[in-house]
C-alpha cells in the first residue's frame, strides 16, 4: 500500500480543523479561515454532476437560508477542477460554495481520501463526509461514510433545524 493509498487519519472533535484555500468554480480562492466568527459545515464529495453527489448538494441549498440564519456557512470539496464545478453549480442551480481539490491535500488532512467500500470491493477514494467547525476552527464534530439521500435532514435534526 503506497502512502497516499494509506487510511487518513480521521478528525475527533476537538481537534483544530485543517485550514485550506482552494479556488471556487468561478476560480477565486476561498480560505477557511475567512470565515473565522462563523461555525462552517466542510463537506467532501466524490464528484460533480453524479447522482449521490447532485442529491447531496441539491439538499444542502435547499438548507442554506435556514443554516446560515443558524450561524453555518457551507463549503463543499470535492477533487473536481472548477470548470466542473461551474457545470455541476450552473446545471443545478447550486447556491453553496464549492471548491476544487484536485490534488486532494485538503480531502486528505480532513480523513476523507483514501480505501473505502465501494458496491462490495474496496477501492481508494474521496470518502464522503462532513465536518462542522466552530467559529474558532476546531472540529465540533465529524461524520465519516455519510449517506447523499437524508444526510442534510438528519444534520439538520442533529443542529436543532427541524
Amino acid at each position: 500500500m503506497s502512502e497516499t493509498d494509506a487510511p487518513a487519519t480521521r478528525l475527533s472533535p476537538g481537534d483544530p480543523a485543517p485550514e485550506f484555500t482552494l479556488p471556487d468554480a468561478e476560480g477565486k480562492q476561498v480560505s477557511l479561515a475567512d470565515h473565522r466568527g462563523r461555525r462552517v459545515i466542510v463537506y467532501c464529495y466524490p464528484a460533480a454532476l453524479t447522482p449521490g453527489c447532485t442529491t447531496q448538494a441539491v439538499d444542502f441549498t435547499e438548507a442554506a437560508g435556514d443554516l446560515a440564519q443558524a450561524g453555518l456557512d457551507i463549503i463543499g470539496v470535492s477533487p473536481d477542477e472548477p470548470e466542473k464545478l461551474l457545470r455541476f453549480r450552473d446545471k443545478e442551480k447550486l447556491g453553496i460554495t464549492l471548491v476544487s481539490d484536485p490534488e486532494k491535500k485538503v480531502l486528505r488532512a480532513y480523513g476523507a481520501y483514501g480505501p473505502k467500500k465501494l458496491y462490495g470491493k474496496e477501492v481508494v477514494g474521496v470518502i464522503r463526509s462532513t465536518f462542522i467547525v466552530d467559529a474558532e476552527g476546531r472540529i465540533e464534530s465529524a461524520s465519516y461514510n455519510v449517506k447523499a439521500t437524508g444526510h442534510v435532514a438528519k444534520l439538520r435534526r442533529e443542529l436543532g433545524l427541524g
